[in-house]
């Protein structure tokens, strides 16, 4: 059975996140800010198809893209980077150069996983 990630989404809990923004050279004031954040996360997913939004009070970033197909990114710190995304063992996993995104559904909650050379950030988020 596919995993369905549609829905809109909102984080509840992040792991340590500066280490990770420092390895993708996000500005400082992002930086400084990322713990006050609870992000929005609005996904619309139809069979390969995805359309992802991430709204914060910083800014909106939006990504579509196809399964299997390369595509040109917006990073969470506003810089483009091409990538594929691959579904994988009910996981939506984007590569790209700077960066690795993986989603997947535990329980009711959807859990990111970002990892950018040795750093890690894992943020959980809830339908509402």
């Amino acid at each position: 059975m596919a995993v369905d990630f549609s829905g809109q989404w909102e984080m509840f809990e992040q792991s340590d996140p500066e280490e990770f923004l420092r390895a993708v050279s996000a500005p400082d004031m992002m930086v400084k800010m990322i713990r006050e954040v609870k992000p929005m996360t609005a996904i619309t997913q139809s069979g390969d198809n995805f359309v992802i939004s991430v709204k914060t009070p910083l800014r909106t970033n939006t990504n579509s893209f196809t399964v299997g197909m390369e595509t040109e990114f917006c990073a969470m710190n506003g810089t483009k980077c091409k990538g594929t995304a691959q579904l994988l063992d009910r996981k939506l996993i984007i590569e790209t150069e700077k960066f690795t995104l993986i989603r997947e559904m535990q329980g009711e909650h959807m859990v990111e996983t970002l990892k950018a050379g040795s750093a890690v950030l894992v943020r959980r988020s809830r339908r509402v």
